[in-house]
């Protein structure tokens, strides 16, 4: 089986994809949409914007500022644009995404629809869900760009193709597996940026390590009931695609969602700190979804109810996280 990649976004995790793909593949292609970047890495083979301690190897990579271009000359479909981008993206290739394989590598939900990308690819653009993968983990692109060894999981229910793709990412420092909780694992990396956004918060308002590790053990437990009230099939939550993302998100120094907690955590707006951060926190749209579905769902879920109270009802972080505290155990 030979499959072309084309690979969509050009900020971080695009370029690292780009990275990981480039150790096996021949030719990868790449959509950058501002034309002057475009421009910059094919005559430097750097990002100038984003990870550019990465030498990206130019005899392989086929840079372009036409997505129409990328996605006609490939068969599989690496979604990396930040996802309140991406709807406006996939507007202008709706007609030639038919026939493609697309692996969403995103980890939020569209904001026009409130839905996760899978979700959103197939009942606002009709591609069926057999042709529809993830690309998830507890995998940051700033380790990435340091050769730090990672794990990733594809996600797919088609074994033939999945396993291609599993192969395409699997480098000396980058381990991959594949899954078919396809829905689990999307759901999973949404969620978790709610949870790792809390526990900015937490830590924002001083919190120590004790209670962190409370609260990520109760966000754990409240995952895995809201993932099986969404699709209940047999899983094990504690695996790297569940646990282990939620774990490194909520943890890490690189994590976009515990910063923007860590800043509302100490004083700033909700509108300041999102201005004030160079990079989307996907965790700010994920709050809104998983709130309206629990509601939808009847059911409540203390940890996403209190980030949503933060972030969309402006309430005071302090007493929210006080309330937080005497339902956690």
């Amino acid at each position: 089986m030979k499959k072309i990649f084309g690979v969509l976004g050009g900020g971080s995790w695009g370029t690292a994809i780009i990275k990981i793909l480039s150790y096996n593949l021949p030719l990868i292609n790449w959509y950058v949409r501002n034309e002057q970047n475009a421009i910059y890495i094919k005559n430097y083979n750097k990002n100038p914007n984003y990870l550019r301690s990465i030498n990206l190897n130019k005899n392989n990579i086929n840079v372009s500022s036409s997505i129409e271009e990328v996605v006609k000359n490939s068969d599989i479909i690496i979604l990396a644009i930040p996802s309140p981008f991406l709807d406006q993206e996939l507007k202008k290739i709706q007609s030639i995404l038919n026939n493609k394989y697309i692996f969403s590598a995103l980890k939020g939900v569209v904001p026009e629809t409130h839905l996760v990308i899978s979700e959103h690819l197939n009942k606002i653009y009709e591609i069926p869900k057999n042709k529809i993968g993830i690309v998830t983990g507890p995998c940051h692109a700033e380790e990435v760009a340091l050769e730090k060894l990672s794990y990733l999981t594809i996600a797919y229910m088609e074994p033939k193709l999945g396993e291609y793709v599993r192969n395409s990412f699997e480098t000396n420092f980058i381990k991959v597996k594949l899954s078919y909780d396809s829905i689990g694992v999307e759901y999973a990396a949404m969620l978790k940026n709610i949870y790792a956004f809390m526990a900015g918060v937490a830590h924002g308002l001083g919190y120590g390590d004790n209670f962190q590790s409370v609260l990520i053990s109760n966000s754990v437990i409240e995952m895995n009931n809201f993932i099986r009230s969404i699709y209940k099939i047999k899983r094990d939550i504690n695996d790297s695609e569940y646990l282990g993302d939620l774990l490194v998100t909520s943890y890490s120094i690189f994590s976009r969602n515990r910063t923007l907690g860590n800043m509302i955590g100490k004083g700033y707006s909700v509108k300041s700190a999102i201005n004030e951060m160079s990079m989307i926190s996907e965790g700010f749209y994920a709050t809104k979804n998983a709130y309206e579905i629990s509601i939808a769902n009847k059911t409540t879920f203390d940890i996403i109810s209190a980030a949503y109270d933060i972030l969309y009802k402006n309430d005071n972080p302090k007493k929210i996280m006080e309330s937080l505290s005497m339902k956690l155990n």
